[in-house]
C-alpha cells in the first residue's frame, strides 16, 4: 500500500489539531526564513540611507549642523531620536566620529537634573574634565560629544549652538 506520510487527514478534528510536528517545523522554518529576509531588507535599506549598525541599533550621523532642538526634530522625522548612551561600548562607538555631535541628554527642564530624551535620568556619564559647568552662565543645557580624543568627552553647551547630531533607532526583531 502506497501512502503519503505526515499529511493531515480528515477526521472531524480542527485543522490546527491535524498539524503534525513536521508541518510545524516547516512552518517555523518558513517563518524564520521570512524574518531573516525581512531583517536583511531592513539592513540594506538603512545602509543605503547612511545608517550604521552597532549592537541592536542603527545610528545616523548628520552631514549638516543644527541646533539641539532642530537636530532632535530631524531624528524624530526619521523614526528615531537623538542617541541615548547606555554603555561604555556605545560611548566608544560614538566617539569614533571625531566631531562635535549632539546627543539626547539635556537639563533644560530643571538645572543640573540631566535627563535623556526618553525621560530617564542620567546614571552613567562621560563628562570631560570639570563638565558640566554651565561655563560663563551661558545656559548650557544640552550635551555634545566633544572632540577631545578620549572617551570622557561630554560637554554641556548652549542648545542654540549648531552641531552635527546622531540619531539612534533600536532594531526590533
Amino acid at each position: 500500500m502506497m501512502g503519503v506520510r505526515n499529511l493531515p487527514y480528515a477526521s472531524g478534528r480542527n485543522s490546527s489539531d491535524a498539524k503534525t510536528p513536521d508541518f510545524e517545523a516547516t512552518d517555523q522554518n518558513l517563518t524564520e526564513r521570512e524574518m531573516l529576509k525581512r531583517n536583511l531588507d531592513i539592513f540594506h535599506q538603512y545602509s543605503q540611507q547612511g545608517w550604521v549598525y552597532f549592537k541592536h541599533s542603527f545610528y545616523y550621523v548628520s552631514p549638516v549642523k543644527k541646533n539641539w532642538r532642530d537636530s532632535r526634530q530631524e531624528c524624530l522625522q526619521r523614526g528615531a531620536d537623538l542617541v541615548i548612551i547606555n554603555s561604555r561600548d556605545e560611548q566608544v562607538f560614538t566617539t569614533q566620529f571625531k566631531k562635535a555631535i549632539w546627543i539626547g541628554l539635556t537639563d533644560s527642564e530643571t538645572e543640573d537634573i540631566w535627563k535623556w530624551v526618553d525621560g530617564t535620568l542620567l546614571s552613567t556619564s562621560y563628562w570631560f574634565g570639570s563638565e558640566p559647568n554651565n561655563f560663563g552662565s551661558r545656559d548650557e543645557d544640552c550635551v555634545e560629544l566633544g572632540v577631545y580624543g578620549t572617551e570622557m568627552n561630554w560637554n554641556d553647551a548652549p542648545c542654540r549652538f549648531k552641531n552635527f547630531w546622531i540619531c539612534e533607532k533600536m532594531l526590533v526583531l
